[in-house]
């Protein structure tokens, strides 16, 4: 792999993770002003499977994360596939399964830190 692919792959990456990052954060900013939280899919997740308790939880902090993830989920699935030369049906399928992949793991480290610091506090 050249530099300048690798510079440009790097480029597409913080492009694409600023983006994603901006949208989902005020897209889920705007939710949580009009009291739509049930709205926010990662927060209930979260709650649900963890048995969090929303009242004493600092929300805006937590979509701050929430919207970091995604933005690095989707951002390094896309820079991944990009990199892959193999036919279209493997990238979305490998794609696919790095997505859920990715989501699962990274919700469930941020899941059990939110237990553990809830259980410090």
């Amino acid at each position: 792999m050249e530099q300048t692919e690798l510079l440009l792959n790097g480029l597409l990456f913080l492009i694409l993770f600023g983006i994603v990052y901006v949208f989902t954060y005020f897209l889920n900013l705007k939710k949580y002003k009009k009291k739509q939280r049930k709205k926010i899919s990662e927060l209930n997740y979260l709650v649900l499977k963890f048995n969090l308790d929303i009242d004493t939880l600092d929300v805006k902090k937590m979509l701050k994360w929430i919207s970091l993830f995604d933005a690095f989920i989707m951002a390094f699935v896309a820079t991944f596939i990009g990199l892959i030369e193999v036919d279209i049906v493997w990238q979305l399928l490998i794609g696919f399964v790095l997505l859920v992949a990715l989501i699962y793991a990274i919700f469930e480290i941020y899941g059990r830190h939110l237990v553990n610091k809830a259980r410090r506090d």
